[in-house]
């Protein structure tokens, strides 16, 4: 292709109020505008696309198109009536945004080997474009199943994660277990018995503890959930949050919502602040783990602007325990004798393992003897257009992009430094020829060398061939944009040395 009839509008410097840095490089270097992907990016996007339907085809995969609105699973899997007809693999890519892929197996082993071949899949891919990645567990196994994802640490990504690098440990930080830190205070000793005491106006931990001089971690927050219609009264340490997605989980719930207040006043005679669990019956009391072995804490009385002090969980009320926290910095890796550190990270793909009730919405399959049995079934998107943009913010320098080759819009530049000088310019287009098999970009701009130079890093294109003052010589220069290595090359050998370092 000819630079000069192309759409690249390059910027030499950051546009303002882009915060992302590989959407800032993405806009400096003519991939995207407002939202819009130019005709740079879609090229870079074809090429993950088609990196993505090689891996998927060696696993056996058919790409297949839904309606924008409609899942795959559901617009497909009508069709499967026996389990001769399984295993399935199924895909779709909805370019330039996302990828779906949804498999059927016949037992759990073949869905988990299936999963596994998946998330090594898009782990390849991943890989090739120059992104090194996470497995980090996603969502918890609640009745909707459960996830994985490939993320990348980053502190411009969405996802809170908690990790510990020693032990490669990594999960969204709704799902993440970890060992809790020690609570602030001892716990008083003795036998003693719920006292109630008046508290005026303190409805916060923080109010709490400066009222009563103790730690947010020696109180109780006692927090009223509705998982699938049904309340539970949830217990979790003051300095701690819960983690309804595994309340959900533990539940067997499709999700956790807070209860209203007025609710909470019906159930409770009382108002959010005040809430506790002595007394409670008409709900199940559950409790994180931190919680178990604790004594003499405070908690509401079930009163307004009153609490009740020396209370023990499992004592003075019955309690299920669970692990029902959010993990907090600092906390202690469960597989490994080292810290928990809490990051931002971008999801690039999620493979999720519905339960068995939502694959029973799909469809159904009948063994030999005519009982009806269901499959087992993954999940997987993938967001093409993030992971360039990831790309992007992993693969620069000071003066652009490097991109990989598998990722780049164009595999080589041939830039002659003055297009309208005949002997660069008949060069320049011999070589262009030579080297029709590759995505090859020629820059017959009317530019001063050091412009077509700049675009070309800021681009990202890996190889370069300048053809300049010493083609007199019988010699090209040739740059990788990586690392930036130079060699004179014979013009005769320059497309054979191009090939041999792609």
């Amino acid at each position: 292709m000819l630079w000069s009839k192309l759409f690249i509008p390059t910027l030499r410097e950051a546009p303002a109020g882009v915060e992302d840095p590989g959407m800032r490089m993405l806009i400096r270097a003519g991939y995207k505008r407002a939202r819009v992907d130019l005709f740079l990016a879609q090229r870079s996007l074809a090429k993950i696309a088609a990196l993505v339907r090689a891996e998927l085809e060696a696993l056996g995969g058919q790409e297949m198109h839904a309606p924008p609105d409609t899942p795959l699973s559901a617009a497909a899997s009508g069709g499967l009536r026996s389990y001769k007809q399984l295993p399935q693999v199924w895909y779709q890519v909805r370019f330039p945004g996302s990828v779906e892929i949804v498999t059927f197996d016949l037992n759990q082993d073949l869905m988990d080997a299936k999963r596994r071949a998946v998330e090594q899949a898009f782990g390849r891919v991943l890989t090739l474009c120059g992104v090194p990645f996470t497995l980090a567990e996603a969502q918890s196994g609640s009745r909707e199943g459960r996830a994985s994802a490939l993320v990348v640490p980053s502190p411009t990504g969405m996802m809170k994660m908690a990790l510990c690098d020693e032990a490669g440990y990594a999960a969204a930080l709704d799902v993440a277990h970890a060992m809790p830190k020690a609570p602030g205070a001892s716990d008083p000793d003795g036998t003693l018995g719920p006292e109630r005491f008046h508290t005026p106006d303190r409805k916060t931990i923080a109010d709490l503890a400066d009222f009563t001089g103790l730690q947010a971690s020696s109180q109780m927050k006692s927090l009223v959930q509705v998982c699938d219609g049904k309340p539970y009264l949830v217990l979790v340490r003051g300095d701690h949050q819960l983690a309804r997605p595994k309340l959900a989980a533990f539940v067997g719930a499709g999700e956790a919502i807070p209860a209203s207040p007025v609710e909470i006043a019906k159930w409770f005679g009382a108002n959010p602040g005040s809430l506790g669990p002595v007394g409670v019956k008409d709900m199940p009391i559950l409790a994180d783990l931190a919680l178990q072995g604790r004594r003499n804490m405070v908690c509401g009385a079930n009163e307004d602007d009153y609490h009740l002090r020396n209370v023990t969980p499992g004592v003075d009320f019955p309690v299920e325990f669970a692990d029902l926290r959010q993990v907090d910095e600092g906390d202690m890796c469960p597989s490994f004798p080292a810290a928990i550190s809490i990051r931002t990270a971008h999801e690039l793909a999620r493979i999720s393992f519905p339960g068995p009730q939502y694959a029973s919405t799909l469809s159904v399959k009948v063994d030999e003897s005519g009982r009806e049995v269901l499959p087992f079934m993954t999940v997987s998107t993938s967001t093409l257009d993030s992971l360039l943009t990831v790309a992007a913010e992993l693969n620069q320098d000071q003066d652009g992009l490097t991109l990989s080759r598998s990722l780049a819009p164009f595999d080589l530049v041939i830039t002659p430094a003055n297009f309208a000088d005949d002997a660069q310019r008949q060069a320049a287009l011999e070589l262009y020829d030579e080297c029709r098999d590759l995505d090859v970009l020629l820059d017959d701009r009317d530019e001063r060398p050091g412009v077509k130079f700049k675009d070309a890093d800021l681009i990202g294109i890996p190889m370069r061939i300048t053809v300049g003052k010493k083609l007199a010589e019988g010699l090209v220069e040739v740059v990788v944009r990586r690392g930036r290595q130079k060699s004179d090359v014979p013009v005769a050998d320059a497309v054979a040395h191009v090939r041999s370092l792609l």
